[in-house]
């Protein structure tokens, strides 16, 4: 119990030594050890390596999980050690529902036949995402995390550390100093004529006893200096890890692009696949909207961007009356006696290879230039393509037309 009371009457004193000599630096009354140039420049670096981390890997977990509550609860499964439960994605559940429906709705109808599809799709997409969402939380966030947890931590606690070590040195340079200052005017010579020798023999007691306290305030000096540089010599190597710290996490960081872009190219060639079987089957789904009787009543379908888009296509004027719709379809299979307009033709450039379903269509390959123009009565979202001595029907979703 004696030693306690001793340890924590210790304590107390270091506390309040070091809280003085932090108020005096503070209010410009007590001078401060300065670390040399090259600790300043690494205790910058890791600062500012631990702040960009904190940001990087919180708006990274953002954009892997948008919803705040899901991220909070993710946080506390894991504080409790316990397995994250499995959640469907976003595009999963999509998925689900348009399945759902297109059941409703009779699979065999173009509208069941079509969700299902799409629906399909989304599937595919949604698992597309979870195995990213799950590399990205392996390779990326949790080293972004351990580091946050462990090295900083470590660090912080020693740069903690190595700030008391140097109160305590400055408390003892400060001591030192008062008592080489007490010491030098005890150790004055006293005038005898005006001093009695009961006044000098004081001042010689007192001389010898701020001797002993200049002893003792070198010796704790010495000590303090020793406590110092060994502590300082420890955070230096951990702080001298930050780079170690960089390497890893630009390995983690090339680990990060390469399960985006696999994911990225996932989702294109799904929904590449996906627009080629809805371009195929569109001849099923909308029979006769190829090229259609110009004085229908019931315009054909059409998305909002190809109709915006086409209306600027020029369009190859017809001679004679209208042809008969019994006889469109067949003209329109066979367009090898369709001529372009004298002028007003555009240019357009492939976005995306298409393979042709049939004699009627042109086959095209992603960044070749075509020539494109409209016929009457065509769907919207087809042209006439041309490319030297070849000629079908493109669809306008896989081109960018030009000026």
């Amino acid at each position: 119990m004696d030693f306690n009371m001793k340890k924590l009457a210790s304590d107390a004193g270091v506390f309040f030594s070091r809280a003085v000599q932090f108020t005096e630096e503070k209010l410009g009354q007590a001078e401060k050890t300065e670390l040399d140039a090259h600790f300043e420049n690494l205790l910058a670096k890791a600062d500012c390596t631990k702040n960009w981390t904190e940001k990087i890997l919180h708006q990274t977990e953002v954009l892997l999980q948008p919803n705040p509550s899901v991220r909070v609860e993710e946080f506390l499964y894991e504080k409790l050690d316990r397995k994250v439960p499995s959640r469907v994605t976003n595009g999963e559940l999509l998925a689900q529902y348009m399945v759902e429906a297109a059941n409703d709705f009779g699979p065999g109808t173009p509208y069941g036949k079509t969700l299902f599809k799409v629906g399909e799709t989304q599937k595919r997409l949604g698992g597309a995402e979870r195995d990213f969402m799950h590399s990205a939380s392996i390779n990326f966030l949790n080293p972004l995390r351990n580091f946050l947890e462990g090295d900083w931590r470590t660090i912080t606690k020693e740069r903690r550390i190595l700030e008391n070590r140097r109160l305590d040195l400055d408390a003892c340079k400060a001591r030192l100093k008062k008592a080489k200052a007490a010491e030098a005017k005890a150790s004055a010579v006293p005038d005898f004529q005006e001093t009695r020798p009961r006044n000098y023999i004081l001042s010689a007691s007192a001389s010898a006893l701020w001797s002993d306290e200049v002893e003792k305030a070198e010796h704790e000096l010495r000590v303090a200096q020793t406590e110092f540089d060994r502590q300082a010599e420890l955070t230096r190597l951990l702080l001298e890890g930050i780079s170690s710290t960089h390497v890893n996490h630009l390995r983690c960081l090339h680990e990060f692009v390469e399960a985006q872009a696999t994911y990225y190219a996932q989702g294109y060639q799904y929904m590449l696949d996906l627009q080629k079987q809805l371009g195929s089957s569109k001849g099923e789904t909308f029979p006769g909207t190829f090229v259609g009787n110009a004085e229908s009543t019931s315009p054909p379908p059409a998305t909002t961007s190809p109709t915006t888009v086409s209306a600027t296509i020029p369009v190859v004027p017809t001679v004679g009356r209208a042809p008969n719709p019994a006889t469109a379809v067949e003209g329109a299979l066979n367009l090898s006696d369709v001529k372009p307009p004298a002028s007003g033709t555009r240019k357009a450039r492939v976005l995306y290879d298409y393979e042709a379903a049939d004699s009627s269509e042109l086959a095209l390959l992603a960044d070749e230039m075509i020539t494109v123009y409209s016929l009457p009565g065509m769907d919207p979202d087809w042209l006439i393509g041309e490319r030297g001595n070849q000629k079908g029907k493109v669809p306008v979703t896989y081109l960018e037309l030009l000026s």
